[in-house]
């Protein structure tokens, strides 16, 4: 059995080079036992980086998906409880796995954790964010200024109002104006496209 570990262990290993899914199957067999195992393993790389553009505020992503589109679907989303650590519809979501889910539909890659969109995108200012524009917040201690939650920016005409899901009153994917208390913990706005 320890022989046929390490063939797996090896095998996937070697797998992590490859940029595309493929079956492999591997076949050992021990002599000492005369017995033969067969291994099927799937694997798949991590998607290939996007090519990023230097800004003053950071790399650019340059979504292509349609930012009314985006919105949209976020918005059918609203009212699936919050999840921490979850990108799962089924579970929940937590405010950076709704973000990712939302863009996965629509075959983009972003990252997986909200402090990682810091230093990403170009920054706007409130004036000027638009349907679509991700928003990030410090996490619930506003004097920590590192971020730790976000949201996608729905509208911005009277007010600026974003989805996100959240562990607050709302328990979930919801709708929120920029209120006294988001303004407090608000770091900026970026736009990815």
């Amino acid at each position: 059995m320890g022989m046929i570990r390490v063939v797996v262990i090896l095998t996937l290993l070697a797998g992590c080079n490859n940029s595309k899914l493929e079956n492999r199957n591997v076949e050992t067999s021990r002599a000492d036992t005369g017995t033969r195992a067969e291994v099927t393993i799937d694997s798949v790389s991590a998607p290939e980086a996007r090519t990023s553009v230097s800004s003053t505020s950071g790399p650019l992503y340059k979504l292509t998906a349609d930012r009314g589109e985006v919105v949209r679907f976020a918005k059918s989303l609203t009212g699936i409880p919050y999840k921490y650590a979850s990108s799962n519809p089924n579970e929940g979501f937590d405010c950076s796995g709704f973000i990712t889910y939302v863009y996965a539909n629509f075959n983009e890659v972003v990252p997986r954790s909200s402090v990682d969109f810091t230093h990403l995108g170009r920054e706007v200012s409130r004036e000027d964010a638009k349907q679509g524009d991700l928003i990030l917040f410090t996490g619930t201690d506003s004097t920590d200024r590192t971020v730790g939650h976000m949201g996608i920016v729905v509208e911005n005409s009277d007010s600026l109002r974003f989805i996100h899901s959240t562990s607050g009153k709302a328990w979930g994917v919801t709708i929120t104006a920029l209120n006294s208390y988001y303004s407090g913990r608000f770091v900026k706005v970026i736009d990815l496209y």
